[in-house]
């Protein structure tokens, strides 16, 4: 309590003291226009509390009010942060204010100034209703409790300047929540359909960005407190702008300068659309969107059914087996761009392997799961479209791939500049987390780092080589815990370890990785003899292995709208399956929703799967092909399970928990075009190897052909002019010569 000397002292300095009742309120009614309490007063009166009227004798109080705290140490850690806040921007503060604590272990911050006015809340904490800082100024009144944190009491408050009066409330100010509210933008009808789980390019944007991700060209963090970092424009007099809240990333300016507008709140999407939009929030949304933020919206695109004479002949890839919207963008891209349709199914199976990975596993019968890993060799000579055909169907995820890649170079810099700060500075920056990479598609790259990527990227990896004979040449380097033993294990999902001598040990609990590549027919058949067919690793890979031509130039282009349609349903899926079934559990390892058959797909399934023994057992199959068989019984099922998955992405009739009885028949389709590749090649390697015996003695490449002629007039002139290293011209030239002579 004031003793009454000390209040009388506080009269004759000014002081306008009021009695109070136990719940603050003055004992007499129109005390704000009443006449100060005499001494004389003061000896007359002995009321529960002695307030004091706030603007008389120009005194402003700024009222800190703790008890919002649940516990005592949160009290403690904000109000020190608070202090040390306000005394590291004004010099001497201890000493120029009046620190009284209040009964409810709140403080109240005293001190004169010519700029006074009425009470104001000045800051109130996420999900607080009270606020924490408010003034009591023209108007209010504060009660004199006589504890001090200082030695400064109540006659010892004396003016500051209006600077440091504006540096005090800036600080204040920089504590006060504000709620998000919808910010300007266009409409949602544009950019997604009415499906409450899709998301828009601006929220999405906004989930993956804060506001230093934008501004940090011109403004400088010069604190970082418990709920924001309060930042300065850089040049800027005063010694804070405005703050960016840690929770929401968005960004809050006490007073303007650059582009922004001041006291409003601002998403990381409104300060992009402003800094590289002029303020038009349609053309920022659509770059965006092209940039794959948001749900994926589908543009209304007539598909027409495709005729099976209308399909390209020279391709057997089975393209009925994917939905005719993905038939016409195939067909489309070979008609325009002479791409291959093999290829670019075969691509688009791998892209569907690497998007479903680890969120799906496909349950065959209890005690058997097939996760759906796929390996696709597209065979083919140099020069003959295979990349191009690849990249056409796998483009958006690449598009993808790139934009990760480039979000985590920026992100590990701003990492390593973080480390390399001292304690101090660290106090006064953004705190930066250590980033995951999240590249989920890889060329070149040794098993240690492929690894280590898997670990950060635990749903998939997919490997895409131009070329994969150097993939095939590592499986030969035969040691304890090689290459080989690793790529098995990885093909059936068992789990992968990497132990190290110099460096950390690695492991992968549930490792996808699909591999997709091209390489020369001659290259693989060498990989496809010896070792590597005992072991079962050729046996594991799905070849392509078309009769192609090269294309004329011609002047068709494939239609912008197919293009646009294509990658916003590729991103649409990819983004549909990483929300849907990317799951994790107690110890966030992921855990894949189960697949399985319904009652008529698993009628379907046993019936191929004996079709398939009944092959195995047979006198009349060779046994190099018999050796791949039981492979197909796994591949199978995976097929299905992408097959269904991507056709569920756009047909209502196909649920994504259950094999749709087609889905099981596409996959047999599939499965025997794969069969009769490889059975295309090892034709074509068994023609070489005897063509290769008839001509072994002779010396000269014209007594070859000779030979191998008069050993079969009707040779396959492309596999005999590839054999002997010569033009078809040149084969043509020597049969005519041998036909005229004979004649």
């Amino acid at each position: 309590m004031m003793t009454k000397d000390y209040l009388k002292k506080l009269i004759s300095k000014g002081f306008s003291v009021l009695p109070c009742d136990e719940n603050k309120k003055p004992l007499e009614r129109g005390w704000t226009k009443a006449a100060n309490k005499t001494r004389e007063d003061v000896d007359k009166i002995n009321p529960y509390y002695w307030g004091c009227r706030a603007g008389v004798n120009d005194i402003e109080c700024i009222d800190v009010d703790l008890k919002v705290f649940s516990s005592l140490q949160d009290r403690k850690d904000w109000w020190s942060e608070y202090l040390n806040f306000l005394s590291d921007n004004i010099e001497n503060f201890l000493n120029k204010v009046v620190i009284a604590k209040t009964k409810n272990g709140g403080f109240h911050i005293l001190y004169k100034t010519k700029i006074i006015q009425g009470n104001t809340k000045i800051a109130s904490l996420k999900g607080f209703k009270e606020a924490i800082i408010e003034t009591r100024g023209l108007g209010g009144q504060f009660i004199l409790y006589g504890e001090f944190l200082n030695e400064r009491e109540y006659h010892h408050i004396n003016y500051i300047t209006d600077e440091e009066r504006e540096i005090l409330w800036c600080i204040s100010k920089t504590y006060d929540y504000k709620e998000i509210t919808q910010v300007e933008s266009p409409k949602k009808s544009q950019y997604i359909t009415n499906d409450l789980d899709n998301v828009t390019p601006w929220d999405d944007y906004n989930q993956k960005n804060s506001a230093l991700d934008i501004i940090s060209d011109e403004f400088s963090i010069v604190r970082n407190t418990k709920m924001s970092y309060v930042i300065k424009r850089n040049g800027a007099k005063s010694p804070h702008s405005g703050y960016v809240f840690k929770d929401s990333g968005c960004l809050f300016l006490f007073s303007t300068g650059t582009m922004y507008p001041a006291e409003k709140l601002l998403s990381p999407f409104n300060l992009y659309t402003i800094k590289n939009h002029h303020g038009d929030y349609h053309e920022a949304a659509k770059e965006l969107y092209k940039q794959n933020y948001g749900s994926r919206h589908l543009s209304k695109i007539e598909f027409k059914k495709i005729p099976k004479d209308e399909l390209i002949t020279r391709s057997s890839f089975p393209l009925d087996i994917f939905p005719n919207e993905i038939q016409n963008f195939i067909v489309e891209s070979s008609l325009t761009l002479g791409l291959s349709t093999d290829y670019m199914g075969c691509s688009f199976m791998w892209m569907m392997s690497l998007m479903v990975g680890n969120t799906m596993v496909m349950e065959v019968k209890p005690g058997w799961r097939e996760v759906a890993t796929l390996w696709i060799s597209l065979l083919g000579k140099p020069g003959i479209g295979k990349t191009p055909s690849i990249k056409q169907m796998i483009s958006p995820l690449v598009k993808l791939n790139v934009k990760e890649q480039r979000d985590f170079q920026k992100k590990q810099q701003k990492y390593l500049q973080y480390l390399a700060l001292d304690k101090k500075e660290k106090e006064h920056c953004e705190e930066i987390q250590k980033p995951k990479n999240l590249q989920f598609i890889v060329g070149d790259i040794t098993l240690e780092a492929l690894v280590d990527l898997h670990e950060e990227n635990p749903n998939a990896i997919g490997v895409f080589k131009d070329e994969l004979a150097g993939w095939f040449k590592d499986m030969n380097k035969y040691r304890a815990g090689s290459d080989l033993e690793f790529w098995l294990s990885s093909w059936s999902g068992s789990p992968i370890s990497l132990n190290r001598k110099t460096a950390k040990s690695a492991f992968v609990d549930k490792p996808f990785i699909p591999v997709l590549g091209g390489i020369q027919p001659g290259i693989f058949e060498e990989f496809s003899n010896g070792d590597n067919k005992e072991n079962g690793f050729v046996d594991r890979i799905l070849i392509s292995y078309p009769e192609l031509t090269v294309n004329k130039y011609n002047n068709s282009s494939i239609k912008n709208e197919t293009l646009e349609w294509y990658n916003d349903f590729v991103i649409g899926m990819k983004n549909n399956l990483t929300k849907l079934f990317l799951k994790y559990d107690e110890n966030d390892q992921i855990t894949p929703t189960v697949v399985r058959f319904n009652n008529e797909s698993e009628k379907e399934w046993i019936r191929i799967h004996d079709d398939i023994t009944d092959i195995q057992n047979s006198d009349n199959e060779n046994e190099y092909m018999k050796s791949m068989l039981p492979k197909q019984k796994s591949y199978i099922p995976r097929f299905a399970l992408l097959l269904n998955t991507v056709w569920s992405f756009l047909d209502d009739d196909y649920e994504q928990g259950f094999i749709h009885k087609k889905s099981i028949l596409r996959a047999e389709q599939l499965s025997k075009y794969f069969i009769n590749m490889a059975k295309l090649l090892k034709q074509d390697a068994k023609e070489k190897h005897e063509l290769n015996q008839v001509s072994k003695d002779k010396q000269t490449v014209y007594d070859k052909f000779l030979a191998i002629y008069e050993a079969d007039k009707e040779l396959n002139k492309t596999v005999v002019a590839e054999m002997l290293d010569i033009s078809r011209s040149t084969l043509h030239a020597w049969i005519k010569k041998i036909n005229n002579n004979t004649n």
